[in-house]
């Protein structure tokens, strides 16, 4: 799919949902115009142009509200195909078990089906900008993927080394691993316009050397690149990098140098006060996955006081097998209801997180300057929501208050109230229909992929192929 040239275009006759610069900034709503210019918001008006050019393009928002789009940053592309073959087990036997075995199953062409039915679904529910962790091989069939089909996205090749605790199909020696992953941050780093990006991805402590996440945390700092990895995700998990390294998940990464502001944390469940207070004072960022954590049985993350403590807290759907969806509306919806109980009804407004999902995420990938807002300069990563239905209409007299707006989106939208996605001003979701990803040759091309995984897996095994 061939971008389309750069021009002008207007969305016009949308009501903004505007956040401000700010960490703290107060949101506002305002009816308003969008002029977008090569890409970048241009200007923001109240009174749109009686005439306009020729070839200005004109996108009709009357009765639309307008957000930035929805920024994950914690997503398995890969996992996608294995949607519904990994429930009811907790993480480790969920990875030995189901996910390991599918992930060293995969081809650069299943790989690929599965990178685009995760992104056709990503789209189609308003997610506009994705940090993903790949699996072992074949993570430039992801990259193409991401290229092909307009999303934004900061994507690492799965880094596992570990000799007593990876499976032997997925284990790799550790300079071939740095190689690789060295090697696509030098061809794919800043491509298209700097809307693919490439980031350090081991897996997490369980399964990487010493070495490998000490010259992880080297690269990190030279290319001031970002590291994506798991931690403190499980009880057993945090038993067991207790018993490798002698310390906590936090308290070793920290030893490493790997905390930092360009340092993503998923999940951080099991954390001690004074890795809390790591977490804090280095600037690393916490991607909360209450789907994920809820399905796997992992437990509940103490999201209200890492905020507390000046901690920047993304959103993230995690993978397909262990949610079962990437709906950025239903990990808002979860992440706001889940810690009121314990936490208090006010623990989680609607205004905060939707910031988690937008401005927080922007900020933990690092592309804070260029999206998670709605702000002259930024880049037109928007979506387009009707607030006006039976199942979520802001309320009459309410139709520019931010709170309204913010409940009607966290509490009570989804995907069916998305008009359209837009990605670096171009429209990638309109009408039911994601640009470039028809969805029954896509179906054609998610079962084939399915069948030759299961085979293999089978064939390994000793099973009927």
């Amino acid at each position: 799919m061939k971008p389309s040239p750069n021009r002008e275009k207007w969305v016009l006759g949308g009501t903004l949902y505007l956040q401000g610069s700010g960490r703290s900034a107060s949101p506002s709503a305002l009816k308003a115009h969008l002029r977008i210019v090569n890409g970048k918001i241009d200007a923001i008006t109240k009174k749109a142009p009686t005439r306009f050019p020729k070839g200005v393009e004109k996108i009709d928002a009357t009765g639309l509200t307008i957000l930035p789009g929805f920024v994950q940053a914690h997503v398995h592309l890969c996992q996608t195909l294995f949607r519904n073959l990994a429930d009811d087990l907790e993480l480790l036997d969920w990875l030995a078990n189901r996910i390991w075995p599918m992930e060293a199953a995969h081809t650069e062409e299943t790989l690929r089906a599965s990178a685009l039915l995760g992104i056709h679904e990503l789209l189609s529910s308003g997610t506009t900008c994705i940090l993903d962790m790949g699996t072992v091989r074949h993570t430039e069939s992801i990259f193409e993927v991401v290229r092909k089909t307009g999303i934004r996205a900061s994507v690492g090749k799965c880094l596992m080394d570990h000799p007593e605790t990876t499976p032997t199909d997925l284990r790799e020696p550790t300079r071939d691993a740095l190689a690789e992953a060295r090697a696509l941050y030098e061809r794919w780093n800043g491509t298209e316009n700097d809307r693919i990006r490439v980031s350090y991805a081991p897996r997490f402590v369980i399964s990487c050397t010493e070495q490998l996440l000490t010259e992880v945390a080297r690269l990190a700092r030279e290319q001031k690149a970002l590291i994506h990895t798991h931690a403190s995700e499980n009880l057993k998990e945090i038993q067991l990098v207790k018993k490798l390294v002698d310390c906590e998940n936090i308290e070793y990464l920290h030893q490493l140098g790997m905390t930092s502001e360009r340092l993503v944390l998923a999940h951080c469940i099991w954390l001690k006060p004074n890795e809390k207070r790591i977490l804090a004072r280095s600037g690393t960022h916490v991607v909360h996955c209450p789907s994920s954590n809820m399905k796997l049985a992992s437990g509940l993350a103490h999201i209200p006081d890492l905020r507390a403590r000046g901690v920047n807290v993304a959103l993230g759907a995690d993978g397909a097998p262990c949610n079962n969806n990437l709906d950025q509306f239903r990990e808002m919806r979860m992440a706001a209801l889940l810690h009121k109980p314990g936490a208090g009804p006010k623990a989680m407004r609607a205004q905060e997180v939707l910031d988690m999902a937008t401005r927080a995420g922007a900020r933990a990938l690092g592309w804070w300057d260029d999206i998670g807002s709605i702000e002259i300069g930024k880049k037109a990563d928007l979506i387009a929501l009707d607030l006006n239905t039976p199942t979520n209409a802001v309320p009459a007299g309410h139709e520019q208050d931010p709170e309204a707006i913010a409940s009607s989106v966290v509490y009570s939208s989804s995907p069916a109230h998305l008009s359209w996605t837009m990605v670096d001003g171009r429209v990638l979701f309109k009408h039911g229909k994601v640009r470039g990803i028809p969805a029954g040759p896509l179906m054609e091309k998610v079962r084939r992929a399915q069948t030759e995984i299961a085979r293999s897996i089978a064939k390994k095994r000793g099973g009927v192929g």
